[in-house]
């Protein structure tokens, strides 16, 4: 109960006081869209929370603007795995601002990838892997 909400005061109070069985179940829970995603504003696919793109993500403002769909996944947190160019990047972070403006500018597409991946904390793996030539 109470799952998958945006907002203030969503989602309480739901499935109490109930005799027997099969009861109280589901309830406030957020509805999903076609493509798996609960909340607002969410791209991508399977993503929970507000604004969130890529795939897996929780929270709000993660996996967006990345120029490869194998970047800005499975973030949890605040502002994860964001405006990522090249591939693997920003993938796997907890926490906020973390796998930000990862492989960018790079020459050659073997270049910049693989940045900015499983850092938990704040502020950690951002800007690595850019303007190589």
């Amino acid at each position: 109960n109470g799952n998958g909400n945006v907002g203030a005061a969503s989602g309480n109070s739901n499935g109490n006081g109930n005799v027997g069985i099969n009861n109280g179940n589901r309830n406030g829970n957020g509805l999903t869209d076609a493509n798996g995603n609960i909340g607002a504003y969410n791209t991508g696919t399977g993503n929970v929370g507000a604004f969130n793109g890529g795939t897996g993500n929780v929270g709000a403002f993660n996996g967006n603007g990345n120029t490869s769909s194998t970047s800005g996944n499975g973030n949890i947190g605040a502002f994860n795995g964001n405006f990522n160019g090249g591939t693997n990047n920003g993938n796997g972070n907890v926490g906020a601002f973390n796998g930000n403006f990862n492989g960018n500018g790079n020459s050659s597409p073997t270049s910049g990838n693989s940045n900015g991946n499983g850092n938990t904390g704040a502020f950690n793996g951002n800007f690595n892997g850019n303007g190589n030539r």
